[in-house]
């Protein structure tokens, strides 16, 4: 029997090489994730489930920006494999060069808000379908497509506040690339300080959508806010009804432990 796993062996069969050592990353609660290191010495990282050529394709986009995210070195059928990269740093001396970074990335634009492939965090379908209007973007697929599994309040909640987003969002001229899941998780650092954006979900929008991300789980100083650039008139005022979004995936992926954060996030909206 094998002393490996299936997914580290495929890794290594795509990438055409054989198997010396692996090891199970953490952070894959969506996916499963290992490092593997092949016989020639080469190094990758391994990813199972999801849509790998679907993701290929956003940290190819992402790359093209100028932003940092790992090199993409093979897809296959379930498996996508890609740049190992240090991850030794910390967050807390790095907020300027995300906030660069994020600036960087969010210079790509389209005329259209979404992307061209849906996509899904493990159950939880993401709808990306273009639209010319970014309220209506974010009212029908972020928003209403958590109607029929939230029960009957926030249903209401939620329908009230996707009725109000024309006055409430801008629309956007020339979207901007967006990460789509930029929680602390998955920014690498490495011991040097360079940061890389890993795991993303990008599509087309707001750029304030990935700053409200980052907030859910940490706290950005005033280092990355400089380092990004000058916010919109309102930022404040909309980022509650942007971060309800992945606090809906979470109340629908971990259960009811994050009905409070929704219902907070709806009363910071206004509804």
């Amino acid at each position: 029997m094998s002393k490996f796993t299936a997914l580290g062996e495929a890794g290594a069969a795509l990438l055409g090489g054989t198997l010396a050592t692996e090891t199970a990353l953490g952070g894959g609660s969506l996916s499963e994730i290992v490092r593997i290191r092949l016989a020639d010495g080469r190094d990758a990282v391994v990813k199972g489930g999801g849509r790998p050529e679907v993701e290929a394709r956003m940290l190819r986009a992402i790359a093209d920006t100028g932003a940092p995210a790992p090199a993409v070195l093979a897809v296959g059928d379930g498996v996508l494999a890609i740049e190992a990269l240090d991850a030794g740093g910390s967050m807390s001396q790095a907020w300027p060069q995300i906030g660069a970074m994020l600036a960087t990335l969010h210079t790509a634009k389209d005329s259209r808000s979404g992307w061209d492939d849906d996509y899904a965090f493990a159950r939880v379908a993401i709808e990306n379908r273009w639209t010319q209007s970014w309220p209506a973007f974010w009212g029908e697929r972020r928003l209403l497509v958590n109607v029929p599994h939230v029960g009957v309040d926030l249903a209401r909640r939620l329908e009230a506040l996707a009725q109000s987003l024309p006055d409430r969002l801008p629309e956007l001229a020339a979207p901007s690339l967006l990460h789509g899941d930029l929680w602390g998780g998955n920014v690498l650092v490495s011991r040097g300080g360079a940061v890389s954006f890993i795991d993303p979900a990008c599509y087309y929008g707001h750029g304030e959508v990935d700053i409200a991300m980052l907030n859910m789980f940490d706290t950005p100083p005033r280092a990355f806010y400089d380092a990004y650039g000058t916010l919109e008139p309102g930022f404040d005022e909309r980022q509650p009804i942007y971060r309800l979004w992945p606090a809906l995936v979470h109340l629908r992926l971990f259960g009811s432990g994050y009905r409070g954060l929704v219902e907070r996030l709806l009363s910071e909206a206004g509804v």
